[in-house]
């Protein structure tokens, strides 16, 4: 059996949760079975069986002067010239609505079963129209085409499969099924080595947030809680991936404004990214949508306690006074206040940390993850 995946991220062109996924889960299935990826780029990589190839959106539409919408035509420029290169596979697997539009083509091309792991719901995210303006009307219309002619849909959390049912009445619930994200516990454990803390700059004592430089992760959040944050402890802020140039000159000017901030704004390598997470306090993830959350599995998985949102995914992974403490959406005074406690409390900490690493373990690898959704692929081709 081969699947073949369509994608805007994969290596080295990763900056969001959803390129981690299917970098993992590509590796992970290939072990099983044969994997394409179609990636957007200029990737090139064939190994025994997992093959990669970038397929360029057109450079007449990057260079396009009709505004913030010409992203969204680049994108399905991409799509276009994907869907373009028959396919062969016994399965087309799309990820985010970037890659659906290619799904959609494939599966009504070379008649092709489609499977689309939704990572995030457009629907949910209005804020979007401040990165894509009117493309992001395209993008809810390129979600909902793809979605509701699936022959599955992959939902990474219980309560996005609810949201997917609610959103696309079309779908029956028998056609979406939940399979987690996962990490790479070899990978993501915890560290002695401190190399990256002095690359950066980095004190002993710090709480730590990772994530992309959106409305959605709430770094606003954690921007204005710094003041209430014990000041013994620094707070790092390490982002990429900006919405538009605009949110983040606002999010860096509002940071440097802290004397207790480091706000480090650039992709950061993966080694030094688990050297970080390691020598961490505490991981702070104040995000007001969050379909998943994989930053969570990966501050766990380094034995770090976590203070998150209650919002979506990650309800499914901290396990509140277990793992790490909740907070509601939007609150930097709770959030200063779990934090400070995590802070004060080292031996709470310490036993979060064991205890979230444990979860990890039993829960979120990658082999158990890559084995659901062989099965998936394999119910569908039997229909």
């Amino acid at each position: 059996m081969k699947v073949t995946f369509i994608t805007k991220e994969y290596p080295p062109y990763v900056y969001g949760g959803a390129g981690v996924h299917v970098k993992y889960l590509a590796q992970e299935l290939s072990k099983i079975m044969d994997v394409e990826v179609r990636a957007f780029g200029d990737q090139n990589s064939v190994e025994k069986t997992l093959a990669a190839r970038g397929f360029p959106e057109w450079d007449i539409l990057k260079k396009s002067k009709t505004g913030l919408h010409s992203s969204v035509l680049s994108t399905l420029s991409g799509d276009l010239a994907i869907a373009d290169e028959p396919v062969t596979s016994d399965v087309v697997h799309t990820h985010t609505w970037y890659s659906s539009f290619a799904g959609y083509l494939i599966k009504t091309l070379y008649k092709i079963p489609l499977v689309v792991t939704c990572h995030s719901l457009e629907p949910l995210r209005p804020w979007k129209t401040d990165q894509i303006g009117r493309g992001y009307d395209i993008s809810l219309w390129v979600e909902k085409l793809a979605v509701e002619s699936a022959d599955a849909v992959i939902a990474v959390s219980q309560e996005m499969k609810e949201d997917i049912l609610k959103l696309f009445p079309r779908v029956k619930p028998s056609r979406v099924r939940v399979v987690h994200n996962g990490v790479d516990l070899n990978k993501w454990r915890p560290r002695k080595e401190r190399n990256a803390q002095k690359k950066y700059g980095l004190p002993d004592k710090y709480a730590l947030f990772f994530g992309r430089t959106t409305k959605q992760k709430g770094i606003d959040v954690l921007i204005d809680a710094a003041d209430m944050i014990d000041p013994s402890a620094k707070i790092v802020i390490c982002t990429a991936g900006a919405d538009t140039k605009e949110y983040l000159a606002e999010i860096e000017a509002r940071a440097k404004s802290k004397p207790n901030i480091i706000f480090i704004n650039e992709m950061i390598d993966e080694d030094d990214c688990v050297e970080i997470y390691s020598g961490a306090s505490v991981f702070v993830c104040p995000s007001v949508y969050e379909p998943f959350g994989i930053i969570n599995l990966e501050a766990m998985a380094c034995k770090v306690p976590v203070v998150a949102s209650r919002v979506g995914g990650i309800k499914e992974i901290v396990v509140d006074g277990k793992t790490g403490f909740f907070i509601e959406p939007g609150r930097p005074k709770e959030l200063a206040e779990k934090v400070n406690r995590l802070l004060k409390d080292k031996a709470t900490a310490r036993e979060f940390g064991e205890a979230g690493r444990l979860r990890v373990e039993e829960k979120f690898g990658w082999p158990a993850i890559a084995a659901q959704t062989k099965k998936l692929y394999e119910d569908i081709i039997k229909k």
